[in-house]
């Protein structure tokens, strides 16, 4: 039987499966291929049934985005900002830790959770600007063919996220033997693709459970299902500074980062205080 071949001709620099610990893989970090896909700079996949524990304790962040897209299940979620609620499976969160956010989840039912979550590095204007959250249901999503827009616009459609310009990120499902081309935007030399279901043919490798990192280019990308396939897709302008990291910060200076780390410490302490009173309060 003769293998079927992709018409793409974009090379495939690196694939990777990344490493799981319990529920979550741990696909792209900062400290190692995050310096090829940056801005995208932070890639975990979960998948997991609810336990009665808290999957996403209460955790800093500063200097980031950080995107969370629900792909299946329920999780609960509250942050510094004052937002509360219940994300539902096609769910999409942007947090913009700024100079500094505190962030929580957890499963809010027994379903079984599937999706991503991902860093993206901001600029310099606003890697310590006011921390701000957006919290998009299904429904909000938009959609041109097959591809839902988390961030930035594809074939005129565009996302509702307001996130720095500059970048796109798609969830995209094809059926067994559809084929799907992808036309970055104008700058967008970096680009990546990971799928969670199925198997995809793309530039003369099969991906399943895996990601792909494409040569710096603006050329298309063409992708085959050779069955059911469920996957992301990112393309950017690519972060021209370093990356400056701390245990939950990425920055673009050590005096940005020193500002960040100094205001999530101090709102740890404010959190820390008013959970104290609540509990008094009980």
């Amino acid at each position: 039987m003769t293998k079927p071949t992709s018409p793409s001709t974009r090379n495939i620099i690196a694939k990777t499966r990344g490493q799981r610990h319990g529920p979550v893989t741990r696909v792209v970090s900062p400290g190692d291929i995050g310096e090829l896909t940056k801005p995208f700079v932070f890639l975990d996949y979960f998948d997991f049934l609810p336990a009665d524990i808290s999957m996403f304790p209460i955790h800093p962040h500063s200097g980031i985005a950080t995107v969370s897209v629900l792909l299946q299940g329920e999780l609960s979620y509250e942050d510094s900002t004052g937002a509360t609620g219940v994300l539902s499976g096609g769910s999409v969160e942007w947090m913009l830790a700024g100079n500094g956010v505190w962030h929580a989840g957890g499963p809010a039912s027994l379903l079984r959770v599937l999706g991503y979550q991902i860093w993206v590095a901001l600029p310099p204007e606003l890697e310590n600007s006011i921390a701000e959250s957006q919290y998009f249901s299904q429904s909000t999503i938009p959609q041109a063919g097959p591809a839902r827009i988390v961030l930035g616009s594809y074939e005129g459609v565009h996302s509702n996220v307001k996130a720095p310009r500059g970048m796109n990120l798609l969830h995209v499902h094809l059926s067994t033997g559809q084929r799907w081309r992808y036309q970055p935007p104008m700058g967008h030399t970096v680009a990546w693709a990971h799928v969670n279901q199925g198997g995809l043919l793309v530039s003369d490798h099969l991906l399943s459970n895996e990601m792909a990192i494409f040569s710096e280019s603006q050329d298309a990308i063409e992708f085959v299902a050779q069955s059911e396939a469920d996957f992301i897709i990112a393309s950017a302008v690519k972060h021209p500074h370093p990356l400056i990291l701390g245990r939950y910060s990425v920055h673009t200076t050590h005096e940005a980062l020193e500002r960040g780390e100094a205001e999530i410490e101090r709102l740890g302490a404010q959190i820390r205080v008013e959970r104290h009173l609540r509990k008094q309060n009980i």
